[in-house]
């Protein structure tokens, strides 16, 4: 039986759930961090932030795969493959016994949920183009910028209500519903005619040829900078937020008032950037964010390794702000010197940066010694490295 397109409103429904997995599968598990670790007889504290960087490493090699899934079974496929692998995850980590099982559950929890991230992507520019696409996309990621808010509150009334492995079951129970939303309701988008067959070593020589693009690798290293910022921000948050700050119940809504930040700043540069381009948002985000990092180390030095909270909060979500206008348009200008390769372009870009972001997290968060310094100088090297990288991609784009 042929299924029908879905209505506008349904459509933004579905894919505003389904890219908001991502974010769901890191900031709901905040919350609960603490309470795993003691559970499952964690000797070190540092050791439960994993449960955050192994999913996004997880994620990276997903992400090399599942470009050219898409392009191969098509988009509706791949995101069914990603979503069973997802589950597949999700089970393993309900039942784990040991952080060792729990870890290896997120990373394949990890993997599978890339296929929702890089086939839904194909998805929309299957169906829309151009001022359309621009306006679905922007509805879509306006509703994805509300999940990091509202997830950590979800997260511990979970863990308070019931147990940390309900977190999990609400991810087991996503995965369902949005697989059978997708298979009754979404039909397939990419005809048999235009799938391109899955030939590894033409996608090796793909990503060869890219890696031979230094602009396109240097930007890619400076998005995993730039996210590897947060990322290592949101490993340590619950941390930060009890260890110096004496924060646990209000820490929710802490949390969602800094990536508000992101919100407002991403709201604005979709109205901002055709006027004064990516490259020049991009640039004078890059310099901001440096400036502010370097403030803020020397505000944690002269404090001994705090800060007073209420410039520990006005510090943050000036640096989330910076992040808002950095995401979308690093990534563009990525994107923009590869031609025909655009979509195993685009795995190569999201997966690096995702294993950069994480390697940064992980480095970070076995630093953290119950004061900012850690973080605080996490933030002052990646930015800078990545203005630095930026600086050398238009170099080298100029003079080839």
């Amino acid at each position: 039986m042929r299924i029908k397109p879905l209505g506008q409103k349904e459509f933004i429904a579905l894919f505003a759930l389904v890219t908001s997995m991502t974010a769901l599968s890191i900031d709901t598990m905040l919350p609960a961090l603490d309470t795993i670790g003691r559970d499952l007889g964690v000797s070190d504290p540092r050791d439960v932030q994993y449960i955050i960087s192994l999913l996004v490493l997880g994620m990276m090699a997903g992400e090399l795969f599942f470009g050219s899934l898409a392009d191969a079974l098509g988009r509706k496929k791949a995101l069914m493959v990603g979503l069973l692998i997802y589950g597949a995850g999700t089970i393993m980590t309900l039942a784990a016994q040991s952080m060792t099982m729990l870890l290896v559950g997120r990373v394949v929890q990890g993997i599978g949920v890339a296929g929702p991230k890089i086939a839904s992507r194909a998805l929309l520019r299957d169906q829309f183009e151009g001022d359309a696409l621009a306006r679905i996309s922007s509805i879509i990621f306006m509703i994805f910028i509300l999940v990091p808010m509202v997830a950590p509150l979800v997260g511990m009334l979970l863990v308070n209500l019931w147990h940390w492995r309900a977190i999990f079951l609400v991810f087991l129970l996503l995965a369902i519903i949005n697989g059978l939303w997708l298979g009754l309701r979404q039909p397939e988008t990419l005809p048999p005619e235009r799938r391109i067959a899955l030939q590894w070593n033409v996608q090796l020589a793909n990503i060869l040829s890219i890696m031979k693009i230094k602009s396109v690798v240097a930007l890619t290293l400076a998005l995993g900078c730039v996210f590897g910022t947060m990322l290592s921000y949101i490993s340590t948050a619950p941390a930060i937020f009890h260890d110096i700050y004496g924060i646990t119940d209000l820490f929710p809504l802490y949390f969602a008032m800094l990536a508000g930040g992101i919100g407002v700043s991403s709201f604005l540069n979709a109205h901002v950037v055709r006027r004064f381009g990516a490259t020049r948002m991009a640039l004078g985000a890059l310099i901001a964010a440096t400036a502010l990092s370097a403030m803020g180390m020397l505000g944690v030095v002269h404090g001994g390794g705090v800060l007073p909270f209420p410039l520990f909060m006005a510090l943050f979500f000036s640096l989330f702000f910076c992040l808002g206008a950095l995401f979308g348009n690093l990534s563009a200008i990525a994107m923009q010197p590869l031609g025909n390769m655009a979509g195993i372009g685009a795995s190569f870009i999201s997966a690096f940066s995702s294993l950069t972001s994480a390697l940064i997290a992980m480095l970070s968060g076995r630093f953290y010694d119950g004061t900012l310094f850690a973080i605080t100088i996490c933030m002052l090297l990646a930015f800078s490295t990545a203005l630095t990288l930026f600086f050398y991609s238009r170099k080298v784009k100029v003079h080839s």
